[in-house]
């Protein structure tokens, strides 16, 4: 039976607690963002009165805390050489693990990404694989080593994106997926060896942190829609009319039935919704509210009073 410890938070580091246990391995210690991230005493505040989902996990399963305030530390440390793990599982985390600390487990430190790797390496694949209008993501577990996320390939599945996808339902199926796919990694591992798969360097690609979230009607309908569903739910597009700010939680690519020929053309507005010709002659249909918290009451009088079919929209500065 593997030893294993788990790091990570969210969906991610769930599923891999649920995919170790289907597997028949004992996981000896979780580490959970909230660990590093909260004071003891407010963590144990947070435990009681807003018990996350992973600390809900954790105790349904009496899975043992290591209580340390880094993975790089030496108190994390400490307590992998006492707990003397076979493996060591990652499952979404900040930090950049040392090789002080991946070369420990006597087997592996493994990182599962969610994507087809070496393509999409970084944070938030989930949001860039929509955004691109890719038609396949993944997840990959890998071997970790001093790079980001290009460490040996030791198993992958592919997963299917649908044109409906946002970046939560994405994601919500990748972790399910890696459930299965930990299990029979795990399986595998116990049972056999299993040769590493270096990865090729020539189609690799790596993405940061989702940015540049305004809308640009000279591109499709298309590529602004796939953009609004990506982000969501971590965030929201936006556009600007006149000097104002409107930001963007759905929206819908419809045929061109108007006179109006250039892109970036007001074509119909009401009080939710306003419709924008882009530059495949498409028409974008987008939820809107003012971008302002405060101001989203007055969404619908704004868009009444201001809002008027022909008006030209044009791309300004990010908002603050």
């Amino acid at each position: 039976m593997l030893k294993v410890v788990i790091i990570g938070y969210g969906e991610m580091f769930t599923n891999l607690i649920a995919g170790t246990l289907d597997s028949g391995s004992k996981i000896v210690g979780v580490l959970r963002k909230d660990t590093i991230k909260y004071h003891p005493i407010w963590k144990k505040v947070r435990d009681v009165l807003n018990p996350s989902t992973e600390y809900n996990y954790i105790k349904s399963y009496s899975l043992p805390e290591i209580q340390a305030k880094g993975v790089n530390t030496k108190k994390f440390k400490t307590e992998l050489l006492k707990l003397n793990p076979d493996i060591i599982l990652v499952g979404s985390w900040g930090e950049k693990i040392s090789k002080e600390i991946y070369d420990l487990p006597r087997i592996a430190a493994i990182n599962a990404h969610p994507s087809l790797l070496p393509e999409y390496r970084g944070p938030n694949p989930y949001f860039w694989v929509i955004r691109n209008q890719e038609q396949v993501s993944g997840v990959t577990f890998h071997l970790i080593d001093k790079g980001l996320d290009t460490g040996a390939i030791l198993a992958q599945e592919e997963i299917k994106i649908y044109p409906s996808d946002t970046g939560k339902s994405l994601k919500s199926r990748t972790v399910l997926a890696a459930r299965g796919v930990v299990c029979e990694l795990l399986k595998s591992l116990s049972e056999d060896v299993i040769i590493p798969l270096t990865q090729r360097e020539d189609k690799a690609s790596y993405y940061s942190h989702p940015c540049d979230l305004e809308l640009d009607f000279s591109k499709t309908a298309e590529e602004n829609e796939a953009l609004v569903r990506a982000i969501h739910p971590w965030g929201e597009t936006y556009f600007y009319h006149n000097n104002t700010c409107l930001a963007v939680s759905k929206a819908e690519v419809g045929e061109n039935q108007t006179k109006y020929t250039e892109a970036g053309t007001v074509t119909n507005a009401d009080g939710k919704t306003i419709e924008v010709l882009c530059g495949d002659n498409k028409v974008l249909k987008m939820y809107v509210n003012l971008y302002k918290k405060y101001d989203r009451p007055f969404t619908k009088n704004y868009i009444k009073r201001e809002v008027k079919i022909g008006q030209q929209l044009l791309q300004q500065s990010c908002p603050e």
